[in-house]
């Protein structure tokens, strides 16, 4: 199935090389360019996009805004939101926090291997999180003391199978599907259902917010 994109950044230079090198890929397709937040916005609306490639540094309205925006879509009726790489230029740890409580799926580094903003659209498209090499669990677990006044109830987290927590660990540990099905001797798709499970269960988004939500709680290394 080809993975449909849509490319944000205020330098048209950038966007065009982008396009380039994600268009090589023959199953991905990039559908359309925006120069600002807005533009990403209202562009998504309209193309229905499966991943924004998103820069945070934006005139009109910034990455993080835009992703907020965006994500929120998925609230509404007969939506469906995007997901969201972010691609920047700045290793700031308040960019990661800002960019993960705005519901963005990935972070990537604008310095980072052409490979592996094509494996980032893959891995987000399909659902999974994504965080650059430099961003640590020392990040994420900052990140998730830093907003414990949103914690579910500790009931949450209880509701889980025994299995189910196993695969919560996996996830945020960052593992694939595939990765957590070898771990666990398990059937990919059996995973999958696990995840779903998870998601459903903790009144989750994502994989994204499933890894926050397993710092937040304590589930690695536990």
């Amino acid at each position: 199935m080809t993975i449909r994109v849509l490319i944000a950044d205020d330098q048209v230079m950038i966007r065009d090389g982008l396009a380039a090198l994600l268009s090589s890929d023959p199953e991905i397709e990039v559908v359309g360019q925006a120069g600002n937040g807005r533009e990403a916005v209202d562009l998504a609306r309209e193309l229905v996009p499966d991943v924004v490639v998103m820069d945070i540094r934006m005139p009109e309205m910034d990455g993080l805004a835009a992703t907020a925006e965006l994500v929120g879509d998925a609230s509404e009726e007969d939506s469906k939101a995007p997901k969201v790489l972010v691609l920047t230029t700045f290793d700031l740890d308040e960019y990661v926090y800002e960019a993960l409580g705005a519901g963005a799926s990935g972070f990537l580094l604008k310095d980072a291997p052409a490979a592996d903003l094509v494996q980032g659209v893959r891995v987000v498209a399909s659902g999974d999180a994504l965080l650059a090499p430099s961003i640590t669990r020392r990040l994420i677990s900052d990140f998730a003391r830093r907003r414990r006044h949103e914690r579910p109830s500790p009931a949450a987290s209880a509701a889980l199978t025994p299995r189910e927590r196993d695969v919560l660990r996996l996830i945020a540990r960052g593992m694939s599907n595939a990765e957590i099905a070898a771990e666990l001797v398990l059937a990919e798709q059996t995973v999958k259902t696990h995840v779903g499970h998870v998601l459903t269960k903790l009144g989750l988004r994502d994989r994204t917010q499933a890894v926050v939500f397993a710092y937040e709680n304590g589930l690695v290394g536990d």
